[in-house]
């Protein structure tokens, strides 16, 4: 969710804001990313309990919130960084800056492949969405073998990946891969870069099986009217309908073994950054009603077509931005939050109608189970029967790893 949802007006609603709106802040406040700061802003949302675990949440996205039972919200979630770009390269990789493997390629590397004829790690992306402040950079495998990093694929059309048609006859083809392969074996035995030459020839064969596997793949048309119905895959408001296609996609890429998978929103009008379409600092009634109405439905749909498929208690969903928003205002938005925000996730062993962490009263301060990102992605890797700590890569002389020398399992949101 590029660009900072506001926890405040989503998974951790404060009556208070509303009480006190217009008021000053009776706390001290930091530097904000644009340092304009206002009084308290309370959310144009109403709030209420959800489900038997009455987990309290507004009415933002109010099909995710019928979930409530299926998900534990992370609310006390915070980032070391308050600017988008930093923000997202911390968020995917644990560090601010290019140079070191994003989660997806972690993974990726940590657990291999269940599919040959698929990257493990799958970016979807529509038209109109783009790559988070940061850039593709942030889907890299850094110093991970190449394999290992994330493929985009654009689902808006029939082709996801440009130029999958072959050129050659099939057998054509495979003479000539056969051939390269021949030579770069050759020229591996002959450098220091062995590793990086094999998995040019591994990313080779990938991309050749991927010819047939990505039309096969793209194709939805076996799938039901109910089925595009629930995600919303034929709505009239072009956002909708390519997010949609979106979660749908990646059920299908969840059916097919693909590890990793990371879908890119889509701005909401012309104007709207692709980058960062959650990013309102200004309008953010009318900003974040129109994302929500973009992500809601088919997020939704994507988190119960898993369960009835029997795919979620294998599957871990997470719903996470860079960081929140501030609970006073700017204009009539909300600036960058880094001190608290919230997460949520589902499936893979979570413990469903749990919440983990607290922010004070306002919102602005995590207060309560302090958490960060290492700790989020240290229960990913958990979750999926790997330990954060001993998942490492030598780099530079020094065993590096997603978490760096940080992070503790969130047990209790663990089944």
């Amino acid at each position: 969710m590029s660009g900072g949802v506001s926890h405040v007006d989503s998974f951790d609603p404060k009556p208070l804001l509303r009480e006190l709106n217009g008021q000053p802040m009776p706390m001290k406040v930091e530097r904000t990313q644009f340092d304009q700061v206002g009084n308290i802003m309370g959310s144009f949302w109403d709030h209420k309990k959800y489900g038997e675990s009455g987990i309290e949440m507004t009415n933002l996205f109010p099909n995710i919130a019928e979930l409530a039972d299926d998900m534990a919200v992370v609310r006390s979630l915070t980032a070391k960084f308050s600017e988008h770009a930093q923000g997202n390269f911390f968020m995917h990789s644990g560090f601010p800056f290019l140079g070191y493997p994003s989660v997806g390629a972690w993974v990726n590397y940590g657990l291999g492949t269940e599919n040959e004829n698929l990257p493990g790690y799958v970016v979807l992306q529509s038209e109109n969405s783009g790559s988070p402040h940061g850039g593709v950079s942030i889907f890299g495998n850094a110093f991970l073998p190449a394999t290992t990093g994330g493929s985009i694929f654009n689902v808006s059309g029939a082709k996801a990946v440009p130029n999958i048609e072959p050129s050659l006859l099939k057998h054509e083809q495979r003479k000539a891969l056969d051939i390269i392969k021949s030579l770069d074996y050759g020229f591996a035995e002959r450098t220091a870069a062995k590793d990086a030459v094999m998995s040019s020839v591994k990313n080779a064969e990938t991309a050749y099986l991927m010819q047939e596997a990505v039309p096969e793949l793209t194709d939805i048309s076996e799938e039901s009217d109910a089925t595009l119905e629930q995600y919303g895959v034929n709505d009239p408001v072009w956002y909708k309908s390519e997010y949609a296609r979106q979660c749908l996609m990646a059920r299908r890429l969840v059916e097919r073994g693909v590890r990793f998978i990371e879908l890119s929103c889509c701005p909401f009008e012309h104007g709207v950054q692709k980058a960062n379409p959650w990013d309102q600092h200004n309008k953010i009634e009318i900003g974040h009603a129109a994302m929500a109405s973009q992500v809601d439905k088919p997020i939704a749909a994507l988190v119960q077509d898993l369960k009835q498929r029997g795919l979620l208690d294998e599957t871990l969903v997470v719903f996470s931005g860079e960081f929140g928003r501030n609970p006073f205002a700017q204009g009539i938005g909300r600036d960058h939050n880094p001190q608290g925000f919230s997460a949520w996730l589902a499936g893979g062993g979570v413990k469903g109608g749990t919440v983990y962490g607290a922010t004070d009263e306002f919102g602005y301060y995590a207060v309560d189970q302090v958490s960060n990102i290492y700790e989020l992605w240290a229960t990913v890797l958990h979750l999926l029967g790997i330990d954060h700590e001993q998942l490492t890569f030598q780099h530079g002389g020094r065993n590096l790893r997603l978490t760096d020398v940080h992070g503790n399992v969130w047990h209790d949101i663990i089944v």
